[in-house]
């Protein structure tokens, strides 16, 4: 079976490859903007079928997977930092405190769609200016949602996650096996089945 990843994520790579999801890498070129009024679990899920959609227009006989994670704190959508004053000014935000991880999967195969949103819940520690501009300086928050990413240097700063720890890496594991189910491909520890 021909699956397409619909992201860049190096990390999204890495979970298909942990269970066993032999697949190629397109990215969807998408306008990521959130709109007016619009919820973040509505809007990382919009975002998520608008990449599977993308990339299944084109390649109608692949499984396509696609995902969108967002941060969000105090009703605020934290997403990646554009330089690093936006990186220092998330990452005091964050300090000390919970925010909520929102990662959405789609599912798109043989004209059939499955999507699906998990929140997890993440309590940074306390953080003075020095240990932000040192996390800064390795480079790591640049490309991710909320400045930090919890599968490197980051894990020194999360104190607790409360939910599915691949949801912040940005790809719930659990929730793609059951959209595979609902469009009718199923997941047999490494093997996908119709």
């Amino acid at each position: 079976m021909n699956v397409i990843l619909a992201s860049q994520s190096p990390r999204r790579r890495d979970l298909l490859n942990l269970i066993g999801i032999a697949h190629t890498v397109r990215p969807a070129d998408i306008d990521e903007t959130p709109r007016a009024g619009e919820s973040p679990i509505a809007c990382v899920e919009r975002l998520a079928r608008a990449k599977a959609r993308r990339i299944a227009a084109g390649e109608p006989d692949a499984l396509v997977i696609a995902a969108d994670t967002i941060v969000v704190v105090d009703d605020h959508l934290l997403n990646k930092p554009v330089d690093t004053d936006d990186a220092r000014r998330m990452l005091r935000i964050l300090q000390g405190r919970r925010h909520d991880v929102y990662t959405a999967v789609c599912a798109t195969w043989a004209g059939r769609e499955a999507a699906g949103v998990e929140d997890t819940g993440v309590w940074f520690r306390p953080l003075d200016d020095r240990a932000i501009d040192a996390y800064i300086a390795t480079g790591e928050p640049m490309d991710k949602a909320g400045a930090y990413g919890i599968q490197g240097y980051g894990a020194t700063i999360v104190e607790r996650v409360d939910g599915d720890f691949f949801t912040v890496v940005g790809l719930p594991l659990v929730r793609l096996t059951r959209l595979l189910a609902e469009i009718g491909i199923s997941y047999d520890y490494g093997r996908l089945d119709i």
